[in-house]
């Protein structure tokens, strides 16, 4: 009776990819198409979106010393518009939505919100410019623009990796690959509710897929 209970379990467990889209080896067949390259040369230029699905930014920041705690932003856009002649004229414009904060405790979330921290009432969004690109690398580089949040701007730069462009092999958009990080003081942009108790610096983390508008 065991046995035969194991064998059913781990039936129902193969049979789990043939029911997400397709056969498990349909899907491997296309994902086995990509041809990723590194080559900012061989990328297309041009306008691209960030694709929402694979995009998030996330921040940390010290909770009385004891931890860093962890949240994200649940909704953001962003343009990029790449120059593969010389990627540091290329431009990056994101708009966040400060109301989508997720820290996963909702009373939390609505504390957030109010005038002690984001005041989304007062200021619905955050966005960012960039103003300067410079590469450091085959893969790295530094996005420099103004952030502005709860109504201040300020100079941020972002410590950026490509993670390489390849077709994606679902939408067939050629599509680009970033992580970045950043930090920035809350207090610099009017945020000093509960210093130091609070952290004061917060650390940011982005990871974005750039999809080619068609």
């Amino acid at each position: 009776m065991l046995a035969r209970f194991k064998f059913a379990l781990l039936a129902g467990v193969l049979a789990v990819p043939l029911t997400l889209g397709g056969s498990a080896v349909a899907r491997d067949s296309v994902l086995t198409q990509v041809d990723q390259t590194f080559d900012l040369t061989k990328v297309p230029p041009g306008d691209y979106e960030a694709e929402k699905s694979h995009t998030a930014l996330f921040f940390e920041i010290s909770h009385f010393g004891l931890s860093a705690y962890i949240g994200s932003f649940n909704k953001l856009d962003a343009k990029l518009t790449f120059d593969n002649a010389d990627p540091t004229k290329s431009t990056l414009e994101a708009i966040i939505d400060p109301a989508s904060v997720d820290t996963r405790v909702t009373k939390l979330n609505e504390h957030l919100k109010d005038a002690d921290f984001f005041d989304v009432a007062q200021f619905p969004e955050a966005t960012f410019k960039s103003t300067k690109i410079e590469t450091t690398g085959e893969r790295t580089g530094k996005i420099t623009g103004d952030l502005t949040l709860h109504g201040v701007t300020k100079p941020v730069t972002l410590d950026v990796t490509f993670n390489g462009g390849a077709p994606n092999p679902f939408s067939q958009q050629f599509t680009l690959g970033f992580s970045g990080t950043a930090t920035i003081k809350r207090s610099d942009f009017g945020m000093s509710a509960f210093l130091p108790k609070i952290g004061d610096v917060v650390a940011l983390r982005i990871e974005a897929e750039f999809a080619k508008v068609k």
